[in-house]
């Protein structure tokens, strides 16, 4: 009989025991890939859309929401005659309600800005001018909609017509409402306000040189910061909590399976105390009774860690389904965060299965003769 073989005979004695431990295990790993898959594919959704646009900087105030707070749209002023500074576009962007979709990007450019020049057409046209009571819907929003050319959306208090669908190039961009920023200003009662600040630096810049831009807007305007494009939503009040939350719960659902595999293996040792007295009277060493002990909470932590990720990453795609979620983000569910979420699983099962590992080694061969 192989050392592997006495490993795996070991975990299928109790079958109901290890499946229970397996499904423990499997949740918390589940609760990481999901959790964390979806925290940090929303950054890289936002991310990606900036890059759609072509935009270097991004000038915002984040606060403790997902939306930047609005200032005076003669920030931009202070900006733009910076020789480093090649082009800008003032932005309102906002999450909110639209109809049937329970949140929904709503992104108001600057009429003859260039974040209006990435939007290929798929259907229908662009608006005339600043003013046509009008919008645009990306694909994926015009899909969660269920609207079309023709059709009309509301928006505040205004019903607005579709005149085109448009494919962005980026997830967000995707699940955008888009229209004109002063036609937005006035629906809203916003007028002269902004959010954002998309900024393209001069061609040829250095990301060091870029960075250093950052640096000298942040100097002139009090009321916004500045930051490279793709970093702001990652270092915003709002999105740093939804990430700690994410990794603490996924921790206390890990804390669930190091006691749960600790109790199972404690439980093995118990019953299994006969057997290890035979192995250690035969001639088996200390250590390789500890070795077999923690192989088996390690095939445990490896098994539990498959399932895991299995199930976490059938949950994400379910998720990214809903209404409320669809459109705004593609959840980062690649290879790396998959290997690190089995990873965390097996050392979860190699530290659960410490202690009963030391125990099994205090046994001592004359206890075979026990009953």
């Amino acid at each position: 009989m192989t050392f592997l073989t006495i490993v795996v005979r070991g975990l299928l004695r109790r079958p109901v025991r290890t499946g229970l431990t397996l499904v423990g295990i499997s949740i918390g790993i589940a609760a990481v890939v999901a959790l964390v898959g979806i925290s940090r594919g929303f950054e890289q959704s936002w991310a990606t859309g900036m890059k759609s646009r072509g935009t270097d900087v991004v000038v915002s105030n984040m606060g403790a929401t997902l939306t930047p707070k609005p200032f005076s749209a003669t920030v931009r002023d202070r900006i733009a005659s910076l020789p480093q500074v090649a082009a800008t576009c003032v932005i309102f962007v906002d999450l909110t309600s639209i109809e049937d979709s329970s949140m929904m990007v709503v992104s108001a450019r600057e009429w003859g800005g260039f974040s209006w020049q990435n939007l290929k057409l798929i259907s229908g046209r662009m608006p005339k001018d600043a003013m046509e009571p009008v919008v645009v819907l990306g694909q994926t929003a015009a899909e969660v909609l269920k609207k079309k050319v023709g059709d009309t959306i509301q928006i505040e208090a205004e019903e607005l017509s579709v005149i085109g669908i448009v494919d962005g190039g980026a997830m967000v961009e995707n699940g955008s409402v888009i229209l004109s920023l002063p036609l937005f200003q006035k629906m809203s009662g916003n007028e002269g306000k902004i959010n954002v600040i998309d900024l393209r630096a001069t061609p040829g810049m250095s990301e060091d040189e870029v960075r250093r831009l950052c640096e000298q807007i942040n100097g002139l305007i009090p009321e916004a910061r500045a930051m490279v494009a793709g970093e702001h939503l990652g270092n915003s009040q709002a999105y740093r909590i939804i990430s700690a939350m994410s990794w603490g719960t996924s921790l206390l659902a890990v804390i669930v399976g190091v006691l749960g595999v600790m109790n199972t293996m404690l439980m093995t040792v118990f019953e299994r105390k006969q057997e290890i007295c035979i192995l250690l009277a035969i001639g088996w060493k200390r250590g390789r009774i500890m070795s077999m002990i923690l192989w088996e909470s390690a095939l445990l932590g490896l098994l539990g860690g498959i399932v895991g990720v299995l199930t976490g990453s059938a949950g994400v795609h379910l998720i990214e389904k809903l209404p409320a979620i669809h459109g705004l983000l593609e959840p980062d569910l690649s290879v790396q965060l998959m290997i690190f979420s089995v990873a965390i699983a097996v050392g979860v099962g190699v530290l659960s299965g410490l202690y009963p590992a030391w125990r099994s080694s205090r046994l001592t061969p004359s206890l075979a003769m026990q009953g």
